[in-house]
């Protein structure tokens, strides 16, 4: 089954890859969520008026794919999680996902410094552990977007230690998610929109 879930749009303008049978998952136990992600991604274009101004706290890419993602009820979530032993409790915070929505995490890292994916990794590992998450999915930008970030002069602001996905994939082979399945988009510059 793997990435043949996904409609050719999306494999031909996004960068997608699978482990753990995450597709697998989505398809059968997660459709609805599936098809959200979808018709977001579907969507979803990178506007030259996002790259050519300088970032904030949030980017614009972020801020309009969560928002998107919000219109389904998908929320911003944080975990309350705690490891008791012999009566002794100790927190075991995590850190807040992106989206959230009925077993099904999502991560928008755009422009990020990349140490950023292991935090999510690591996460997505601890709250599928606990039970509480069954797939992770990661949202970041194909490699190839740098010719138009350097085409822009926003280059220097999208380095080389930010985050894409040459910086994520090693970190998943290298099992940084443990057991959790996990599938990740690159956004490709077939993607992009320079009249907006």
């Amino acid at each position: 089954m793997a990435i043949d879930v996904f409609p050719q749009f999306i494999r031909e303008n996004y960068e997608v890859h699978q482990w753990r049978h995450a597709c697998a998952i989505l398809a059968r136990d997660f459709p609805h969520e599936l098809n959200e992600i979808v018709d977001v991604l579907t969507r979803f274009r990178v506007r030259k008026s996002w790259i050519a101004k300088g970032g904030g706290n949030k980017s614009p890419i972020s801020k309009w794919i969560d928002g998107e993602l919000s219109r389904y009820g998908w929320v911003a979530k944080n975990f309350d999680t705690r490891i008791v032993v012999d009566q002794t409790q100790i927190d075991s915070p995590t850190h807040e996902v992106d989206c959230f929505k009925n077993r099904i995490a999502l991560e928008i890292e755009w422009n990020n410094k990349d140490p950023f994916f292991d935090r999510d990794l690591n996460n997505f590992r601890l709250l599928f552990d606990l039970r509480v998450v069954s797939v992770g999915v990661i949202i970041t930008r194909s490699d190839e977007l740098q010719k138009i970030f350097n085409s822009l002069g926003r280059g220097s602001s999208y380095g080389n230690s930010t985050t894409h996905m040459s910086k994520l994939l090693p970190r998943i082979q290298g099992g940084g998610g443990a057991g959790c399945p996990l599938l990740v988009f690159g956004i490709k510059s077939s993607l992009y929109d320079k009249n907006s």
